[in-house]
């Protein structure tokens, strides 16, 4: 039986991979967070085979917790912006799974980590290799110029929006009703050409530089 720690701010998330998981037979949830910080100590009590943490979380994200566990970790993000993945890498995660993408690769992730193996979905993958290629800088400029007529308040929310938070999340993290944050989202989207909320997160993530993020 493998033991797994499944870390992620957002309930729904955390009872979607809870039931994923434990569909199959060798595997078990253990325990549970909400932030990075609870992830370590509860890590630290329940003693989990793998942690599956999100990447953005309060109090202490997923990437600084990597760094306090002795378990391997598989990363989880609603988009695989490069920054994230590398920095992901860099801290020695056992994987990188998308939110949006079969529930499969998220089983054989907590399977290869716990055999001591890397994975990386398919397109994680294509996305560690597209850093190689000569158009991504082209297009990582064009992208910056244009999110350049944002403001700050309007990129924090463009942030939070490319995480796949729905308004009434981002409103409750920025303390905004849900209103307001329509009408931001209405704003960016204007400023940016863009025509939904999937395109600009693209233009955010094609702006973010592949090492340091930004």
């Amino acid at each position: 039986m493998i033991r797994v720690l499944v870390a992620d701010d957002e309930p729904l998330i955390v009872e979607g991979v809870r039931a994923v998981l434990e569909a199959q037979p060798d595997l078990r949830v253990v325990a549970t967070a909400a932030d990075g910080r609870q992830a370590v100590e509860r890590a630290r009590r329940h003693r989990p085979d793998v942690a599956v943490l999100d990447v953005t979380m309060p109090v202490m994200d997923g990437l600084a917790a990597l760094e306090h566990l002795a378990v391997p970790a598989v990363m989880l993000t609603a988009f695989g912006d490069e920054p994230n993945v590398v920095r992901a890498l860099e801290r020695r995660a056992a994987g990188f799974v998308l939110k949006n993408h079969a529930p499969d690769e998220l089983v054989r992730a907590v399977r290869a980590a716990h055999a001591g193996e890397a994975y990386l979905s398919p397109a994680i993958t294509r996305m560690v290799l597209s850093l190689v290629d000569p158009a991504a800088a082209r297009r990582r400029a064009e992208a910056r110029a244009r999110l350049a007529a944002l403001s700050p308040r309007e990129t924090e929310v463009l942030r939070l929006l490319a995480e796949g938070r729905p308004n009434a999340a981002i409103g409750r993290r920025l303390h905004m009703t849900e209103a307001s944050i329509k009408t931001y989202v209405s704003r960016i989207l204007a400023k940016l050409s863009c025509e939904n909320r999937v395109q600009a997160a693209m233009l955010l993530r094609d702006a973010e530089d592949p090492v340091h993020g930004g």
